[in-house]
């Protein structure tokens, strides 16, 4: 790798921490911020450090917010029999894009991942076991974490904590894409594919 000036060493080194980054693009991004105008790298700098200052978990969901509680749980108009579980704020934005799901969420703040140190302790799953029953009003909470190894024992660790509350403890579909080719698709796809199978 060519020597670069120690400054801009650095900021590769930074920007290679971010992920899905690798040297090649963490040396594109940093030649193209350094071309454009000097406001523009300020501009980005003080709106990630505003972000980083402002930015706090939501007293109910850990959904991020400026103020005490997040916007979603501030609807008066929500769903409030249902709750959906998932991962990373990050993931509400993609649910609230479907404009399908009209309930409350909670954010885990991750999975469970013993590989990488990352026990219940460090989820919000005490919170979302409290949440559940001191409202007495979610008919149906729905686990959606991501279809992986952490995300699957994330989702069982979730229902063996839910045992004995009223609530229904359903986990999201599973099966082929929509576009997608039957001999294509791996054996656990489509054995998940059958098991979510509906009537037509």
């Amino acid at each position: 790798m060519a020597e670069y000036p120690p400054s801009l060493e650095r900021l590769l080194h930074e920007l290679e921490k971010l992920p899905g980054i690798g040297p090649r693009t963490a040396q594109r991004l940093a030649f193209h911020l350094l071309k454009q105008p000097a406001e523009t790298s300020k501009a980005l700098s003080s709106a990630l450090v505003e972000a980083r200052t402002k930015l706090h978990p939501c007293r109910d969901c850990y959904n991020l917010t400026e103020e005490t509680l997040c916007r979603i749980c501030t609807q008066a108009t929500r769903d409030k029999t249902s709750l959906l579980v998932v991962e990373d704020p990050s993931d509400v934005s993609v649910f609230e894009r479907t404009h399908e799901y009209h309930g409350l969420y909670h954010v885990l703040g991750g999975t469970l991942s013993p590989l990488e140190g990352r026990g219940p302790q460090d989820l919000t799953l005490d919170a979302l076991v409290e949440r559940i029953k001191k409202s007495g009003t979610f008919k149906e909470v729905i686990v959606a974490t991501d279809p992986t190894v952490e995300g699957d024992s994330t989702a069982l660790y979730i229902q063996q904590l839910l045992k004995g509350v009223p609530s229904k403890v359903t986990r999201l579909a599973r099966g082929l894409p929509s576009g997608g080719d039957v001999e294509y698709a791996d054996e656990t796809t489509l054995l998940k594919a059958l098991e979510g199978r509906r009537e037509l």
